[in-house]
């Protein structure tokens, strides 16, 4: 150790959880989606999902007693509404949290919810410093904000830092929605797939996208070619509030999802997972939409708008689509033994909700994410058994 800092170049050797990396003029940008689905994304919100870190984090092995990261981060803002947290980001030392920073500025892009409007704004870059850290060799991972776009700058320690060793883990590939992206949680570890991997061993590739579980081909192309040792799905929520699609699509869409999957993953120990409990869209369709008199508030909820006898005519919710996907599974696992059905019912339920009641009405909060983690973590460990 020379107490100099030196920088290491940000490369794919140093990322795990992203399924591509863009290198601009201005960093490199972590995306969970390769390119070629994101030619394809037909919105914003997914866009904007996708290019959010959740699960992506720096590993390396070095004695360094300090790590300094430059970053740009983008801030979004709806107008109107109190501003989020700024984004977490967590170092761990050999598995154990060591530190937590932020930066207060970055780009920033507004939006104004009555008109759709968008204002962009370029921002500075930040450093986040960590120091103190034990000076012998060690693992290092650096988890960036699950709900915050992060170009990478520079990475800087005051010891060389080498490629950290393979652990020997399983890969767990998961898919699903705002959800397993983390809406609601305080920190990126604390994001319920982060917690189950944990509690399993096993290295997570989170695929979940606020908005955007919506049985796309291109994501399911995305899911067939990437490694795995276990894969999950988790669907409903989306389908439900955006109000996508009719009973009568849904079930051939899930089945075109997980035909395309079992394309690169013919064995892979594969899980369906159904909803969990949100009154809102227990026994009412969709669309959802945010609440106006939260908003006037300035608070976000959220409510659903369609009427629950409209299911009568192929409109979907949450009790229709599990009662769907158990039947979907049941059949296809007489062919596919590999293939399990997960009631989403049992990480989170009506019980449940009533203890720890959804905040916004559709997301659970910091302590829900971890309950939730660790009761799929069960699941993990049979599923990658």
């Amino acid at each position: 150790m020379t107490g100099e800092m030196c920088t290491t170049p940000i490369t794919a050797a140093l990322v795990r959880g992203a399924l591509d990396l863009e290198y601009t003029e201005r960093g490199v940008l972590p995306h969970r989606l390769p390119a070629r689905a994101r030619q394809q994304i037909p919105d914003e919100q997914l866009a904007m999902a996708e290019s959010q870190p959740s699960g992506v984090r720096l590993i390396f092995r070095t004695a360094a007693t300090v790590v300094e990261l430059d970053v740009i981060a983008t801030k979004r803002f709806l107008v109107g509404v109190p501003p989020r947290p700024d984004g977490v980001y967590e170092l761990l030392v050999d598995g154990r949290l060591a530190g937590q920073a932020s930066v207060t500025e970055g780009d920033t892009i507004s939006v104004d919810m009555a008109t759709g409007a968008r204002t962009h704004q370029p921002g500075p870059v930040r450093t986040l410093r960590f120091t103190g850290l034990p000076a012998d060799e060690k693992d290092v991972e650096i988890w960036l904000p699950h709900n915050e776009t992060t170009r990478l700058v520079a990475l800087r320690t005051d010891a060389t830092v080498h490629n950290a060793p393979s652990s020997g883990r399983k890969t767990w590939l998961h898919h699903g929605s705002s959800i397993s992206q983390g809406s609601n949680a305080a920190t990126p570890t604390g994001i319920w797939p982060a917690t189950a991997a944990a509690l399993a061993g096993a290295e997570l590739v989170n695929l979940g996208f606020g908005g955007s579980a919506l049985l796309d081909p291109f994501t399911a192309r995305a899911m067939r070619d990437t490694a795995a040792d276990l894969i999950s799905v988790k669907i409903g929520i989306n389908v439900v509030n955006a109000d996508l699609m009719r009973l009568r699509a849904f079930g051939p869409a899930v089945h075109g999802f997980l035909d395309t999957i079992r394309e690169g993953h013919p064995s892979t120990p594969l899980l369906v997972v159904s909803p969990i409990h949100c009154p809102i869209h227990e026994h009412t369709p969709g669309p959802g939409q945010f609440d106006p008199d939260g908003l006037r508030e300035g608070k976000v909820r959220f409510r659903a708008t369609g009427v629950p006898a409209e299911t009568a005519a192929g409109k979907l919710t949450l009790t229709v689509i599990r009662g769907e996907l158990a039947r979907i599974v049941k059949e296809r696992s007489a062919t596919d033994p590999n293939l399990r059905y997960v009631d989403g019912l049992e990480l989170y339920g009506e019980a449940d909700h009533a203890e720890l009641p959804l905040p916004d009405r559709l997301h659970p909060d910091a302590a829900t994410h971890r309950l939730i983690g660790e009761r799929f973590a069960k699941h993990l460990a049979i599923g990658g058994s």
